[in-house]
């Protein structure tokens, strides 16, 4: 399957051609990437000796845009965007990548870890399979 990746080198072009732009001090970005080690593991502690080989990811369109929009509000935060793979990947495969762009580093960091952490738990589908 193949999967078109945006380049967060033209994401940020576009950012920094944005209206939004005057009001912006700092843009982060994340990049989700498939991991060897299972969720369990990671998270929890609990290793059971498996790995993951890949990931069946998939999320609802309609939570995904409200959750940008609602983003949107969060304080000192000017501009959003977002893109999420589909279907079947392999470890090292990128899940998904996040910019978010605020006027000072504390407003841009909560707004990024808030909105990824809102994709993470509410709207995304991961299954690892494993090894």
């Amino acid at each position: 399957m193949s999967i078109t990746k945006p380049s967060i080198d033209q994401w940020l072009i576009e950012a920094k051609a944005d209206p939004s732009a005057s009001n912006i001090g700092m843009y982060l970005t994340h990049n989700g990437v498939v991991r060897q080690s299972p969720r369990a593991q990671v998270r929890e502690g609990i290793d059971d000796g498996t790995e993951v080989v890949g990931m069946t990811f998939d999320y609802d369109d309609a939570l995904l845009a409200a959750a940008v929009e609602e983003a949107k509000s969060y304080e000192g935060i000017f501009y959003i965007r977002v893109w999420l793979a589909r279907g079947e990947l392999n470890v090292g495969d990128d899940i998904m990548y996040v910019l978010v762009g605020g006027d000072i580093r504390d407003h841009t960091v909560d707004g990024l870890l808030k909105l990824v952490k809102k994709i993470k738990t509410e709207i995304v589908v991961e299954i690892e399979k494993k090894a």
